[in-house]
């Protein structure tokens, strides 16, 4: 296989795995409460964080030991597929005999739960076999692999403008179980991909264990009080991580109910209303963009000053949506939540991965980014999203009885709401966390300009 050849070959695999993300990630939440799980919504972005704790690490000792990454890769994926396939098959019969999914939660919850088991540690597992493949071909890791990553963001994108787009029977898919058939397919036309890519050979020897895997050995770190004060804020910004994918879609599409007859109407006869899932793909693109702002951002700034970007671009991003419709000019708030998303997301990620780098030891460093992700996306995202569904939305929202005025209300005022959690995060961050720059920092703020002018990305 020729160099050019490999990148190709990967960027088509990087492009379908976020693909596969991407086609119900996003409109999801808004089927769901459109077709009465409205109160249950918050469950089905709780166990992707859960299901990230640990699965992750399992499937890794599998591909690492026992199965080769690729081939581990194509049955995660031939199962995640699946599962996600009878995920919709269950929901279309539901609606077809019943007219709602209330009845068949456990069901569809279940199906959905092995799914996204067994996907969630596709998103390592191809980063793996991306990198076996560039050094079994002579590429440069660091260099080659960046530019081919970002086509998965395009992949994410992708798909939630085919899901927006496209209808059948008349239907766009976001509005229907077809979303699940589709990231199935997705799934298992990327499993059959996963055949005939170059073997990713196995360490029978290797020595590694649960406990590496999870990132657990570096628990150890928050004997230092400087590390223990940012692994618990990683925690707490990584409450708002899910809180937009799980109600965002939900939220823009209320607007397109004609009984609010003052936004009915609204700017373009309310063309937003009825494509959110569109609307919110702005914040994937702004991610791709907003990444180019890092280099010069982390010299100029710090890594203190970016994290404090990325903190208070969350309190934006919800506090826009809180003062946003998708009527004129409130739908212009709604566009800024999207922009500042860039910001929000990936400078968190970024400089906080590079925080964990040059505070570790070498040797502790994969365990370290592991404990970076579990508390980030593991643990913070998955009391975020439980918590901002059962405490703030099931009760200002989804409650029996609510007129759509006052559910209208407790929309905005829920995101207000998040807005000022992110606010309160931010300032004491501000206050209580103390970095302390070193020659070490100025070397890895360096390599990760480097890195990023490649053409990379965090998802």
């Amino acid at each position: 296989m020729t160099k050019t050849a490999a990148k190709v070959r990967l960027t088509a695999m990087n492009f379908l795995e976020f693909a596969v993300w991407g086609a119900y990630l996003i409109s999801m939440g808004m089927f769901l409460a459109n077709n009465g799980l409205g109160d249950k919504v918050f469950w089905f972005y709780t166990v992707q964080g859960l299901v990230s704790i640990i699965m992750p690490a399992l499937i890794g000792i599998v591909a690492d030991r026992w199965i080769p990454a690729q081939l581990t890769l194509s049955l995660c994926h031939l199962i995640a597929g699946g599962f996600m396939a009878a995920t919709g098959f269950e929901c279309a019969t539901a609606l077809a005999t019943t007219g709602t999914l209330a009845g068949s939660f456990s069901t569809i919850f279940t199906l959905y739960t092995v799914s996204v088991a067994f996907f969630m540690p596709t998103i390592g597992l191809s980063n793996s076999v991306a990198f076996n493949v560039l050094e079994q071909n002579g590429l440069d890791t660091v260099k080659d692999f960046p530019p081919i990553r970002v086509f998965g963001t395009v992949g994410f994108i992708f798909a939630e403008l085919l899901v927006n787009f496209v209808s059948i029977d008349g239907v766009a898919i976001q509005f229907t179980a077809n979303q699940f058939y589709t990231s199935g397919l997705l799934s298992i036309l990327l499993a059959l991909y996963c055949l005939t890519l170059p073997k990713c050979p196995c360490r029978p020897d290797s020595n590694r264990s649960l406990a590496d895997a999870l990132g657990l050995k570096a628990f150890r770190l928050f004997k230092r009080r400087d590390m223990a004060i940012f692994f618990i804020f990683s925690m707490l910004l990584g409450v708002s991580l899910q809180i937009t994918n799980s109600y965002g879609s939900d939220f823009i599409n209320f607007f397109s109910n004609e009984s609010l007859t003052e936004y009915a109407h609204g700017f373009m006869d309310g063309w937003w209303a009825r494509n959110p899932t569109f609307l919110i793909s702005i914040s994937q693109c702004a991610e791709a963009l907003c990444i180019l702002a890092i280099p010069y951002c982390l010299k100029r700034f710090g890594i203190k000053g970016v994290m404090l970007m990325a903190m208070f671009a969350w309190v934006l991003r919800f506090g826009f949506f809180g003062i946003g419709d998708t009527n004129f000019p409130g739908v212009l708030f709604l566009f800024l939540s999207c922009i500042v998303y860039g910001v929000a997301f990936d400078f968190f990620n970024v400089s906080g991965g590079l925080y964990v780098d040059k505070q570790t030891d070498p040797a502790q460093r994969s365990s370290a980014q592991g404990l970076f992700m579990l508390m980030t996306n593991g643990i913070g995202a998955s009391l975020g999203t439980f918590i901002a569904g059962t405490c703030v939305v099931n009760k200002l929202v989804k409650a029996d009885g609510l007129s759509l005025e006052q559910q209208l209300s407790g929309w905005h005022e829920s995101w207000l709401i998040f807005a000022a959690y992110g606010l309160v995060v931010a300032i004491l961050f501000m206050i209580i966390f103390k970095d302390k720059p070193s020659t070490e920092s100025t070397k890895n703020i360096e390599k990760e300009e480097n890195r990023i002018n490649a053409g990379g990305m965090t998802e």
